[in-house]
C-alpha cells in the first residue's frame, strides 16, 4: 500500500469513525430521552398522588417532541463542548500529548548512550522517510516496554518511549518499534487517534456529570417532605446521567478499540517492510510477553490515550473488549509465522556502548552496500510516505557525510539558528551577509555562523535539506522572541541580494511550514479541492518553476515542462509553460498553498509530473532531487532522499 492509498484509507476510516460515533451519540440521546420521560412521568405521578388521591394514576407518554428536543440539544451540547475542550488540549501537537503522558523531552546533546541511540534511530528514520525529525521524549517513570507517536501532522509529531524500552531492547528491536511508530506518522493515524480521544471523552463527560450529581446527593440528604422529594429527584437524575453516560462510554470505547486494533497489524507489517528485519519487532513483542510488567503504563492517562501506544498500555476490562491492540501472540505470528510460542524474559541490554561506537565510526562497520541505482519518476513516487532498508542505509551514509560539529550544532538550541544562517550564506556576498547577521542576530550568532560556514559551504547538495531537518525540533522549541529574531534574520539573508533562488525559497517554505506553523494549534486539514481543472494554473506554475531550475536553455526548459505535462492528460489543453520572467515567488507560494489543499489523487499525479520534469534529460542532479523533495514536502507528501548524480 503506497502513501496516497494509505492517506485515502485514513480519510475513509475517519468517515466511518464519525458515523459510528454519531450512532453512539444517537443511542445516548435516545437512552437519555427514555430516562427523562420515565423520571418526569414518575415525578408527575407522585405530585398528583399528593394533591388529589381521587385522580387516576398518571400514564407515561412515551413520545414528547419538546422533551426529546431538549434532551437532544443538551446531550449534543455536553458531548460537543467536552470533545472540543479535549481537542483544544491535544491539538497543540505531539509534544503536548507526550508531556501529558509524563514524557520528558530528550536533551539533544545528551551524554546518555541509550538516549543518543534513540535519537540516532529517530533521525535516521526521519531522513530516510523525508519527514521532519520529530521531537523525542522519554517516560522516565515507566519501567514497562512501550512507545507511542503523537501529533496532528508530520510537522508537529513527537515520539515517546518508556525507560524500560531503553533498558531492555537492543538497537534492532528499538528500530522495529520506532519503524512501527513511523508507520503511524506516515499513514495519517495520529490525527485519527486524537479524534478518537476527543470524542470518547465527550461521551464520558455525561457519566462524569452524573457521578458529580450523585456525590452532591450525599451532601443534601436528610429532612422530610419536599426536601425528601428534591433529594430523590437529585439522586434519580444523577443515577440516570451516570448510567446513560457510562453506557455511551462503554460503546465508545468498543469503537475506539476496534478501530485501533485494525491499524496495529498494518503498522507491524509496515515496520517489517521498512526494516526487512521481522526479528526486530517480533523480539520486541516477545520481550513484552516475557516481561513481568509487560507494556502496562502507570500514568493516569494510559487508558485515555491507550490507542496511541505500541502495545497494550492498560489492563483491558470486559474480557478484552476494550483492548486497543491485538493479542501479542497474534501480532508475533503475523510477522514471524515460525514462532515457537515462547516469550523472552528481557535482560538488561549491554551492547549500547558498542553500538554507539559503531554509529560514531570508532569500530569496524559493515561493508557499505552498493550505490543505489537512479530512480525512475514512477519509482521515486512509489517511495512517497515510506522508506526501505536501502533508504535507511542511505540516510545513515548521508548523515555520516555531515561533519560531526554540524550535527552537534543542529541539536543545540544556541547554535541551530546560526547553522541555518550558514546554509543561507552566498559565498559571493559573504562579508555583507555576515554583517547583516551581526546587526540582526547579535555577535554570538555571527561568531557561530562564521565557524560553521567553511563546513556548510563544502556540504554536498543532497545533505543540505537533511541538515536543516535535524534543526527543526530545536527551532520549534525556541521562545517566541528567539523565533521572531531567527525568522527576521533568515528572511533578510534570503532577500539580501535582491534575488531569491528557487532553493532559497524552498528552504524558507520548509522553515515556515515545520517551525512557525507547527507551533500553532492545528486546524482540520481535509482536502478541499477535488478537481484537476481547479488547479490547472497552479500545476502549470510549479512545473514551469521546476523546468526553469533544471536548465538555462529555453528549449530544454520547454521540453522538460512538456515531459511533465504529458503525465496529466486531463489537463492537456490547460497547461502552459511560463518562463522565469513570467512568474514571481509570491505567486509560487500561493500556488503551493492551494495545491496542498487538493485531494490525494491530484497531489499524486502532480508530483509524478514534477518528477518527469526534473528527470526529462535522463539525469536527476542533486539540486533537482532536493527541489522535488521540497515541493513534495510543501504538499504534505514526504519523499526520502533520492539517488542523484553529484
Amino acid at each position: 500500500m503506497d502513501f496516497f492509498e494509505a492517506q485515502a484509507r485514513a480519510h475513509q476510516r475517519t468517515k466511518r469513525l464519525v458515523l459510528l460515533f454519531a450512532l453512539a451519540v444517537g443511542g445516548t440521546i435516545v437512552t437519555s430521552y427514555l430516562a427523562a420521560v420515565l423520571l418526569l412521568g414518575q415525578a408527575g405521578s407522585r405530585s398528583r398522588d399528593r394533591s388529589d388521591y381521587d385522580e387516576p394514576a398518571a400514564v407515561t407518554q412515551w413520545w414528547d417532541p419538546q422533551i426529546f428536543a431538549g434532551v437532544a440539544l443538551g446531550t449534543l451540547a455536553v458531548v460537543g463542548l467536552a470533545s472540543l475542550y479535549k481537542w483544544s488540549q491535544l491539538r497543540a501537537g505531539g509534544s503536548a500529548i507526550a508531556e501529558l503522558a509524563g514524557g520528558r523531552r530528550l536533551d539533544p546533546h545528551t551524554t546518555d548512550l541509550r538516549e543518543r541511540r534513540l535519537l540516532n534511530v529517530v533521525e535516521e528514520m526521519a531522513i530516510a522517510s523525508g519527514v521532519p525529525v520529530p521531537a523525542v521524549f522519554v517516560m522516565d517513570d515507566e519501567p514497562a516496554l512501550n512507545a507511542f507517536a503523537a501529533g496532528l501532522t508530520t510537522s508537529d509529531a513527537a515520539v515517546a518511549v518508556t525507560r524500560g524500552t531503553f533498558d531492555k531492547l537492543n538497537r534492532d528491536e528499538l528500530q522495529g518499534v520506532i519503524a512501527h511508530e513511523f508507520s503511524h506518522i506516515l499513514n495519517g493515524d495520529m490525527r485519527l487517534n486524537v479524534k478518537l480521544t476527543a470524542i470518547v471523552f465527550g461521551i464520558l463527560v455525561i457519566g462524569v456529570i452524573g457521578r458529580g450529581v450523585l456525590q452532591s446527593f450525599g451532601r443534601v440528604r436528610g429532612g422530610g417532605g419536599k426536601k425528601n422529594d428534591s433529594v430523590a429527584v437529585v439522586f434519580a437524575v444523577g443515577l440516570a446521567l451516570m448510567i446513560v453516560g457510562y453506557i455511551g462510554y462503554f460503546f465508545g470505547r468498543l469503537i475506539q478499540a476496534a478501530v485501533s486494533r485494525q491499524r496495529e497489524f498494518l503498522a507491524d507489517a509496515s515496520a517489517v517492510q521498512f526494516t526487512r528485519n521481522p526479528g526486530g519487532i517480533a523480539n520486541a513483542l516477545r520481550k513484552i510477553g516475557g516481561f513481568a510488567i509487560g507494556s502496562n503504563i502507570d500514568s493516569s492517562h494510559a487508558a485515555e490515550i491507550g490507542h496511541f501506544f505500541f502495545a497494550q498500555s492498560f489492563r483491558s476490562n470486559f474480557g478484552g473488549l476494550w483492548a486497543t491492540h491485538p493479542p501479542l501472540d497474534e501480532r508475533i505470528r503475523a510477522v514471524d509465522p515460525q514462532w515457537d510460542g515462547r516469550f523472552i524474559d528481557p535482560p538488561e541490554v549491554v551492547d549500547v556502548a558498542r553500538e554507539s561506537f559503531v554509529a560514531a565510526g570508532f569500530a569496524k562497520k559493515k561493508p557499505a552496500p552498493p550505490p543505489l541505482q537512479p530512480l525512475s519518476p514512477v519509482a521515486a513516487m512509489a517511495l512517497a510516505g515510506s522508506f526501505t532498508p536501502e533508504r535507511v542505509t542511505d540516510a545513515q551514509q548521508l548523515l555520516d557525510r555531515i561533519p560531526p560539529r554540524l550535527r552537534e550544532a543542529a541539536r543545540q538550541p544556541g547554535e541551530a539558528a546560526a547553522l541555518v544562517y550558514a546554509l543561507l550564506i552566498d559565498p559571493v556576498n559573504e562579508e555583507k551577509l555576515f554583517a547583516l547577521i551581526g546587526s540582526l542576530a547579535g555577535g554570538d550568532a555571527l561568531v557561530r555562523t562564521q565557524e560553521f560556514f567553511p563546513l556548510t559551504s563544502q556540504l554536498p547538495a543532497a545533505a543540505r535539506l537533511p541538515l536543516i531537518n535535524l534543526t527543526l525540533p530545536v527551532l520549534r522549541n525556541l521562545s517566541d522572541a528567539a523565533l521572531g529574531q531567527f525568522a527576521r534574520t533568515a528572511d533578510a539573508l534570503i532577500m539580501a541580494d535582491g534575488e531569491v533562488s528557487v532553493f532559497e525559497f524552498m528552504i524558507q517554505k520548509a522553515l515556515i511550514r515545520h517551525v512557525v506553523v507547527a507551533r500553532q494549534p492545528q486546524a482540520h486539514d481535509s482536502p478541499a479541492i477535488f478537481s484537476f481543472q481547479a488547479v490547472a494554473a497552479e500545476i502549470s506554475l510549479v512545473l514551469s518553476v521546476l523546468a526553469s531550475a533544471s536548465s538555462d536553455d529555453t528549449a530544454a526548459q520547454t521540453a522538460a515542462f512538456a515531459a511533465g505535462a504529458a503525465q496529466l492528460p486531463l489537463l492537456a489543453n490547460s497547461l502552459n509553460f511560463a518562463p522565469a520572467d513570467a512568474w514571481n515567488f509570491p505567486q509560487l507560494d500561493a500556488a503551493l498553498d492551494k495545491l496542498a489543499t487538493t485531494s490525494g489523487p491530484i497531489k499524486q499525479r502532480a508530483l509524478l509530473a514534477a518528477a518527469h520534469v526534473v528527470s526529462s534529460d535522463g539525469v536527476i542532479l542533486a539540486t533537482e532531487a532536493e527541489l522535488l523533495r521540497a515541493v513534495a514536502d510543501t504538499l504534505g507528501c514526504p519523499l526520502p532522499p533520492l539517488h542523484a548524480a553529484a
